[in-house]
């Protein structure tokens, strides 16, 4: 699987490494709130990582056999 995920391209092997979360709209001082950013206000970074954590989520969900999700 890993091969597999690397075969797809580089920012969907860091994302599966690293992790993704959804982007969080800042307050004054620069910090992350709770609130969840809207997609189109996005930056491209963030809107690229979000894309390599679809293909992850994709390839992962069509690798795995449906009996092993219920284990």
């Amino acid at each position: 699987m890993v091969a597999f995920l690397k075969s797809i391209d580089s920012r969907t092997w860091k994302v599966v490494l690293k992790g993704w979360e959804h982007p969080r709209i800042k307050d004054a001082d620069g910090a992350d709130t709770e609130e969840l950013k809207p997609e189109e206000d996005w930056t491209p970074a963030e809107d690229i990582a979000a894309i390599g954590n679809s293909k992850a989520l994709n390839a992962l969900f069509n690798g795995v056999d449906q009996h092993m999700f219920k284990l």
